[in-house]
């Protein structure tokens, strides 16, 4: 489980295909702080270290998330999101976050609002996920609050912290993203489709 709150960004070192897996290799100031078998999440995905390497650790990622994530459109030298799971009696400060990505998105614009920045994206409405205004949105691991909400798009409000310190800074109209609905929102939307 994690909060949506970024703790700091990595940069991938390598990318090794192995069969349908992908593995990844990140380099990242909290990689002396992390362990074999611990979950962290990258750009949002719950992905298990399985090898650590001084500075730089690994994760591996199967076909399904990389069907269902960006990560399959990782680059070298990209940076990446990562938060540690969260420990139990912490403070909740985002909101209750999976690591399970429901579905990728597209950035559709982008506005500067006078020291804040609006981002919009569109989904694919098929898959059944909803949007409502002032509900939570995860976004590459990011939680944020949703500020305009329509049938398959949304917008977001940044903070120049927000901006400088995750993804966002590199966001560019067209950029996939992976997107984590709010847990409570997709049983209220199963219950209500029963």
């Amino acid at each position: 489980m994690f909060t949506g709150i970024i703790e700091t960004k990595g940069v991938v070192k390598n990318l090794t295909t192995e069969n349908t897996n992908l593995h990844i290799t990140v380099s990242s100031d909290i990689t002396n702080q992390l362990k074999i078998d611990q979950s962290v999440a990258h750009n949002g995905v719950c992905l298990t270290v399985v090898n650590i390497d001084q500075n730089e650790y690994t994760v591996t990622a199967i076909a399904e998330t990389l069907e269902k994530t960006n990560l399959n459109t990782l680059q070298l030298d990209e940076e990446v999101n990562l938060e540690r799971a969260m420990k139990l009696g912490d403070r909740l400060d985002g909101h209750m976050v999976q690591g399970h990505v429901d579905q990728v998105g597209t950035c559709t614009n982008i506005e500067n609002k006078d020291g804040s920045y609006i981002f919009s994206f569109e989904y694919n409405q098929n898959s059944g996920n909803i949007t409502i205004e002032k509900g939570s949105i995860t976004i590459d691991g990011t939680s944020l609050t949703v500020v305009n909400s329509g049938t398959n798009t949304f917008s977001v409000a940044i903070i120049p912290y927000t901006l400088e310190h995750t993804r966002f800074k590199n966001y560019k109209v067209g950029t996939i993203v992976n997107l984590e609905f709010d847990v409570i929102g997709k049983y209220v939307k199963k219950i209500s489709n029963l």
